[in-house]
């Protein structure tokens, strides 16, 4: 059983897959307490791997976002393989400091400020800039990086930092901007 905080069809709404129509399953329980985090992740009811995917069924797209809290702390590769063999692409959005399956189609790594990384490969690498120390970042190898403000809130200063330093894309967190879920 997993403890699932809630799932939802909506788009992509920040990074590589921005504009993505998917499903979102949150799931419960994080191991960092992030200052930012704008999540709910305690609450939620335990469901069965075959819950979750009968849950996935009843909307039409084909991509699926695990994210939380951490998703890491409670998904198998047999719930990802279930998943995938509905036809699903499996995206993954996590802290970084557990290693997912190894059956997930794309890593988003957003690593915090007090968590010991050990996914430094990921597919994609995206970090919300608070005008921290941005070397930190040199020793991960992701496909794309990609910063991201604040909740929207320093949106100027990442622009700036991204024109200094050209490997960055900027990700927007289009959802709250376009007040969609």
């Amino acid at each position: 059983m997993k403890k699932v905080n809630e799932i939802f069809y909506s788009i992509q709404g920040e990074g590589h897959f921005t504009g993505t129509p998917a499903v979102f399953i949150r799931f419960s329980g994080c191991n960092l307490n992030c200052d930012f985090c704008d999540t709910d992740h305690q609450s939620g009811e335990l469901l069965s791997d075959k819950d979750i995917i009968a849950e996935i069924k009843k909307y039409p797209a084909k991509h699926v976002v695990l994210t939380g809290g951490e998703p890491c702390l409670q998904i198998t590769h047999d719930l990802v393989k279930g998943i995938k063999d509905t036809g699903c692409f499996v995206q993954i959005e996590t802290n970084g400091t557990k290693v997912p399956p190894n059956n997930v189609d794309w890593i988003t790594c957003s690593p915090k400020e007090d968590g010991k990384t050990v996914i430094i490969n990921p597919n994609e690498l995206k970090v919300v800039y608070n005008g921290q120390d941005m070397s930190k970042y040199n020793k991960y190898t992701p496909e794309v990086f990609y910063l991201q403000p604040c909740s929207c809130k320093n949106t100027d200063e990442v622009i700036d930092y991204i024109k200094e330093h050209p490997q960055w894309r900027l990700s927007l967190q289009t959802h709250k901007i376009l007040n969609i879920r």
